[in-house]
């Protein structure tokens, strides 16, 4: 029987162990409904999903590919998506990645006070 794994790229892989020592638990390509920039549904899948966060990564494999698209596209329609360009930064990607979750938590956070004082 195969496993999940063997669908994966290298990168991928990498990204997977690295989520499970710290502990983070994921879900590969998790579907995403999206609206695309003339408004046509889509069905999207990030590599992976952590429900713990509610956010998703997408590892990034070729330089060919209009990834700013993507992006554009997710933050249009809510969702949280960090970007992993494994082959550009194959040394900072983790630090790069827990830097991003922090910034997400921190916008988060943020918001959250803006609409406990709105309230007052």
């Amino acid at each position: 029987m195969d496993s999940i794994y063997s669908d994966m790229e290298e990168s991928e892989k990498k990204v997977a162990a690295f989520l499970k020592k710290l502990k983070l638990r994921w879900l590969y390509e998790f579907p995403v409904f999206v609206y695309d920039e003339k408004s046509r549904p889509r069905v999207w899948t990030p590599d992976f999903y952590i429900p713990k966060l509610g956010m998703y990564i997408e590892v990034c494999g070729s330089e060919g590919f209009n990834y700013k698209y993507r992006e554009d596209i997710y933050r249009k329609n809510g969702f949280y998506v960090i970007f992993l360009h494994l082959y550009k930064e194959p040394e900072k990607w983790k630090t790069y990645l827990v830097n991003r979750i922090m910034e997400i938590e921190e916008e988060r956070h943020s918001e959250i006070g803006k609409m406990i004082l709105s309230l007052s």
